[in-house]
């Protein structure tokens, strides 16, 4: 099977592995960013010496070269993958998603659930269309998180473990399967978009601020932040402080501060 495969960040790179080491796989190409100084993924594509392309030199091929696949697999790739190249291959594109579908689509779906205090939280496999997040769904993984203590950065580790589970076990269903994988309608749900994420940050009167620092924790991306002039100034709180310390080291005046 002729697959295209595209993700980025440490997950992808473990996905991209296993899936090399798969049975009758071929891995047509990476799509990933390695424009960027540290790329995990691009690393591992090296690695299995597989050819890394950008989206457009990847529709290029498959325009003037008569490339083809049969699957595509996203894990946290970035861009709107374009019509003509999720109508390629037979057996579909299908992206795993950070959050629970349909609920939240788009970006910030980690901060929106610690901004809001849910008590539960998910990822998705959902084929890929030509809107963001809107594909038809595969499966999705549900499991508690603790909204008195979670931040973005926190939910974000687990969910890498949770995504790339489930990236095994669809993946798995998808390589064995000579058709499309059992799926549902994909309606309703709220969408985030990278800008709105963005004026979230921003303290504002009756936030609560607490909450807003812990659901914008992410580095090195900057936090919920107060502006002085025309500068920015990232919050943090006690337990993000001790959590960066170093763990060899204590303060002696630490129980003191409230």
């Amino acid at each position: 099977m002729k697959i295209l495969f595209m993700g980025r960040k440490s997950i992808a790179a473990s996905a991209l592995r296993w899936l090399a080491a798969q049975k009758d796989v071929q891995i047509i190409g990476v799509l990933t960013d390695h424009h960027l100084p540290v790329s995990p993924t691009a690393e591992a594509a090296r690695s299995l010496d597989l050819p890394l392309f950008t989206l457009d030199e990847i529709q290029s091929r498959l325009v003037s070269d008569g490339w083809t696949f049969d699957l595509g697999l996203s894990l946290l790739y970035w861009r709107r993958i374009p019509p003509a190249l999720i109508s390629v291959p037979e057996r579909g594109i299908i992206n795993f998603h950070p959050a629970p579908l349909p609920d939240y689509k788009g970006t910030g779906g980690y901060n929106i659930a610690v901004l809001e205090g849910l008590s539960q939280w998910a990822v998705s496999a959902h084929y890929v269309d030509e809107h963001i997040d809107t594909g038809q769904i595969i499966q999705v993984d549900r499991f508690e998180i603790d909204p008195q203590t979670e931040t973005a950065r926190s939910l974000e580790a687990t969910c890498r473990q949770r995504l790339y589970d489930l990236f095994l076990s669809v993946t798995a269903k998808a390589l064995h399967t000579p058709a499309l994988l059992p799926s549902y309608k994909n309606e309703g749900g709220r969408y985030i978009s990278r800008a709105e994420m963005e004026a979230m940050k921003a303290i504002r009167p009756g936030d609560d601020i607490e909450r807003k620092i812990r659901a914008f924790w992410f580095p090195p991306y900057d936090g919920a932040y107060l502006e002085m002039g025309e500068q920015r100034y990232t919050l943090v709180n006690r337990r993000i402080l001790n959590e960066l310390a170093d763990p060899e080291a204590s303060s002696l005046f630490t129980k003191e501060l409230k």
